[in-house]
């Protein structure tokens, strides 16, 4: 697969290509736009949107609390809150598949782009009013559906099919600038958040957003205006591209397990924090949001690092293929829900250094790093050229199941003994790291064939 004929393909930094870094410092500002938001939005929800006196105030949340309870049953503003989030985060990724589809058959991956940008940044706006609540979050779907698979597309339509290693290594490049944001917007969001309330916060999420498409404009006759096919491209599927679509949908259900457990780190796990941990340092209080930014602080310095391991082991034969890679981030992610059990069961649940929290999320920054610029490298290595940028979606797929199972075991939170809590999670991840123990292998085997 090659990009586009239309597209320039010149080398930039570290012999990738020039377009990597646009799509790079786009990716980052959009992440500091969504891990900004996606740090307020529960605690905000917690602590005052779903409150008498302002729950009230948002358009449409009578129908949409009673069409929730109906299902799930009466629940507290914490349980709610974490359904919410957790259906919101799972849209997110859910809406991909489709966004991928139309760029695939009419607009092209730019176009995508480039409006998905702008229905975000009108979301990120709608959210710094109450009453936009729920349409803040639909804008905020429907546009990363448009934005998210088409920009990873675009990241590997710079490489060609057989450059497994480099692409893998841009996806890195490309993880990290996802970091840099993700570090940033929490930091950012949540301090004016604190200093200024929780509306200014959302709204400085609007504008890095805007600042991200920028970047993407400017860098625009450098990227692929939509992923080429091959020769043969209207040619139906077939048994063989099949066959590898199923493979690829076997790998990406294994890695739901430790996706459903790392998500937790973006909702329940800041109201355990906000209750739990002491965040006082003389007469200042540590942001609660700003947790949020110590998992991409350890992704980013992991990345060298990464690079090196991964370069030590390939001289010796012994570099661990993909899905070895994805096993190794499971186990991670079930390390780090066991450091938050360890910390409760040895000093209790209350009053608790932030150290702990501290490790748990830097634990799971690894983890990602591990995991998902893997899963991503592989999907866009092996998926058949007519279905490549739908494929992509379908990887977010996963994070839609992980987020929604997220949002509905953070409404047991008030019901489990935190241990028990995070136990389960540590569990869950376990499970991913269990499968690949089993089914890896014959995996990718059948990936090589």
């Amino acid at each position: 697969m090659t990009v586009n004929a239309e597209t320039t393909v010149t080398r930039g930094f570290a012999g990738h290509p020039k377009g990597l870094f646009y799509l790079a410092f786009t990716e980052a500002w959009e992440r500091f736009s969504y891990y900004g938001m996606t740090a307020l939005v529960v605690l905000y929800m917690v602590n005052q949107l779903l409150l008498p006196g302002h729950v009230e105030n948002i358009i449409g949340f009578p129908a949409f609390r009673a069409t929730l309870e109906s299902a799930f049953g009466a629940m507290s503003t914490q349980a709610l809150a974490s359904l919410i989030f957790g259906m919101y985060s799972g849209f997110v990724y859910f809406t991909p598949v489709i966004g991928g589809f139309v760029a695939d058959r009419w607009i092209g991956q730019r176009n995508a782009v480039v409006t998905g940008a702008v229905l975000m940044a009108l979301g990120h706006f709608a959210m710094a009013f109450d009453q936009s609540f729920l349409v803040a979050l639909l804008l905020l779907v429907i546009g990363s559906g448009l934005l998210k698979g088409n920009i990873s597309a675009q990241v590997g339509a710079l490489y060609s099919v057989d450059d497994e290693a480099r692409r893998t290594r841009g996806f890195a490049i490309f993880s990290m600038a996802i970091n840099v944001g993700a570090m940033l917007g929490p930091l950012v969001c949540g301090l004016l958040a604190q200093v200024y309330g929780w509306h200014v916060g959302f709204g400085a999420a609007a504008a890095f957003l805007l600042l991200g498409l920028l970047i993407y404009l400017v860098g625009y006759r450098h990227l692929p205006a939509r992923v080429e096919r091959e020769k043969g491209e209207t040619r139906k599927l077939t048994a063989a591209d099949w066959r590898t679509i199923g493979i690829i949908c076997a790998v990406l259900v294994i890695s739901t397990f430790q996706s459903t457990a790392y998500f937790q780190s973006f909702n329940t796990a800041l109201v355990w924090i906000d209750g739990h941990v002491d965040l006082g340092v003389g007469e200042w209080q540590i942001p609660t949001p700003w947790f949020n930014s110590v998992d991409p602080v350890f992704s980013i310095l992991g990345v060298p690092v990464l690079f090196a391991i991964w370069a030590a082991l390939a001289r010796r034969n012994a570099e661990p293929d993909e899905l070895g890679k994805i096993g190794i981030g499971a186990w991670m992610a079930a390390a780090a829900n066991l450091i938050l059990v360890a910390a409760i069961l040895v000093f209790g649940n209350d009053g608790l250094s932030p150290l702990w929290p501290f490790l748990y999320y830097g634990v799971l920054g690894l983890a990602f790093i591990w995991h998902w610029p893997t899963v991503l490298a592989l999907v866009s290595r092996v998926a058949p050229a007519p279905v490549n940028s739908t494929m992509m979606g379908v990887a977010f797929l996963t994070l839609f199941v992980a987020s929604n199972v997220m949002g509905w075991l953070g409404g047991f939170y008030e019901q489990m003994a935190p241990a028990a809590f995070w136990a389960m999670h540590a569990a869950i991840a376990a499970a991913g790291g269990v499968a690949v123990l089993i089914f890896g292998r014959r995996l990718s085997r059948a990936l090589k064939g």
